[in-house]
């Protein structure tokens, strides 16, 4: 009985024990577990803090490059704005240029418009400033699209050298059967070569006026080489005839319609008026005789070349510029009256004075129209067509024999090339379309401005 209690009580024992191990063992593992979730817990805030401090870190380094930036951007635009480009930047933007010589469309490359900002234009916190200028262009037409800015001066030197040819027949007589001619064939051959040098000046009044004065001085000279045939002349007579002096002076008066940009017209209206201080065809002496080719005397022709028109005349009209990056289309349109002279006499070699009465020479009406392209920040390139419609000429209110109404067309090729901001210089080259019109015109401007 002892052996079987002592047993009992050893497995009840072992029992306990087990029971008590399984207790304690139970009470353990929530503190196990604990500690590991506490170590996840502080890796994952180390890891945390040092990402913040990486942030921090980039955070910094961005604030540094981009105070480095801003200090870049402020050197770029003062440099250039030193060199100039900054107004080139908001011609190209709106196809307009601030303050500068009238003689030349310097547009900025698409490149560097591309490149450039608002930011480069004008400095932070300043609205930028609308130019209302039309755009430059090489200019090849009389006109110029460009005003001068108000309170400068623009002087204006130019050359211009003309020449034409023109052949002439003259048939006097009669015919007794078709295609036979009994009496004078007079043939004619007339080289004309003609030279202007003028000064203009050019003032602008306010930022949409101006005011021009011209004044030329004119060379010319004139050969005409004819052989008479039926008169027993089996050679050339060559006649030959000069004249130099002061031109008509004119005046001009320009003022710019509205404010035009980018692919919006522009639009300057003006009117010319022209004098007749240069030497008129009527003042100059005439190598004829009356009725010199009936009585086959004298030459009919001027023994010296006028100067001038010997008219007095007015001439309104609008000059347009229509820029379209990267070009400038641009043209003119006017209307020239001259006015009618009464008591007009011509002096005649061997017969004195000629009375010729009232003298109204026709009224021209002009049409013409061009490209601009700049070539670069400093050359430009135009190319255009001018037409003219030019009226009869009457006497004593009716037509003079032979005077028919004129068509001249002439092609135009210039060229600008600006030294500065204040001299440039302008080339035209004018060819000739049409048979009455001048074969070839050169013509060179130098503008100044003051």
């Amino acid at each position: 009985m002892i052996g079987n209690r002592g047993v009992r009580h050893s497995v009840a024992a072992a029992v306990g024990l087990a029971l008590m191990a399984s207790t304690v063992a139970a009470q353990q593992a929530p503190a196990v577990e604990s500690d590991e979730l506490h170590q996840q817990v502080k890796a994952q805030g180390e890891r945390l803090n040092a990402m913040r401090s990486q942030i921090a870190a980039q955070m910094e380094q961005l604030e540094t490059m981009r105070r480095t930036l801003a200090a870049q951007e402020a050197q770029y635009r003062e440099l250039r704005q030193a060199v100039g480009l900054d107004v080139l930047d908001r011609q190209r933007a709106g196809n307009i240029r601030a303050a500068g010589s009238s003689a030349t469309a310097l547009p900025m490359p698409a490149d560097a418009v591309a490149a450039a900002g608002p930011e480069d234009t004008q400095p932070v916190g300043q609205a930028p400033q609308r130019d209302s200028r039309p755009p430059e262009v090489a200019p090849i037409f009389d006109q110029p699209g460009v005003l001068t800015p108000p309170g400068k001066l623009i002087v204006e030197p130019s050359y211009q050298f003309g020449y034409s040819s023109a052949d002439r027949v003259a048939l006097v007589g009669y015919t007794i059967i078709p295609a036979i001619l009994i009496g004078l064939v007079d043939v004619r051959q007339v080289k004309t070569t003609t030279q202007t040098g003028a000064i203009a000046l050019r003032y602008g009044i306010t930022n949409r006026m101006e005011a021009e004065v011209r004044i030329p001085f004119v060379h010319g000279h004139t050969d005409t080489i004819s052989r008479e045939i039926f008169t027993g002349s089996a050679t050339d007579r060559a006649f030959g005839a000069s004249g130099s002096g002061l031109g008509d002076i004119e005046a001009t008066l320009r003022y710019q319609l509205n404010d035009g940009g980018a692919d919006k017209a522009y639009y300057v209206a003006w009117l010319r008026a022209k004098s007749r201080t240069g030497r008129d065809p009527f003042e100059v002496t005439t190598d004829c005789v009356q009725r010199c080719v009936q009585n086959a005397t004298g030459t009919g022709l001027p023994l010296q070349l006028p100067t001038g028109s010997g008219f007095y005349s007015l001439q309104p009209g609008v000059t347009w510029l229509y820029p379209s990056d990267p070009v400038v289309f641009f043209g003119n349109v006017s209307y020239l009256h001259n006015f009618a002279r009464n008591n007009v006499s011509r002096t005649l070699v061997l017969a004195g004075k000629e009375n010729l009465g009232k003298i109204q020479v026709g009224d021209v009406a002009d049409v013409s129209v061009g490209m601009g392209l700049a070539l670069n920040e400093k050359a430009s390139f135009s190319i255009g067509y001018d037409q003219s419609w030019v009226g009869v000429t009457k006497q004593n209110n009716r037509r003079v024999a032979g005077s028919v109404k004129t068509v001249l067309g002439t092609l135009l090729i210039g060229g600008s090339y600006r030294f500065s901001d204040k001299r440039t210089l302008n080339f035209t080259l004018g060819v000739g379309v049409t048979r009455d019109t001048p074969d070839a015109t050169v013509t060179v401007r130098v503008p100044m401005m003051y």
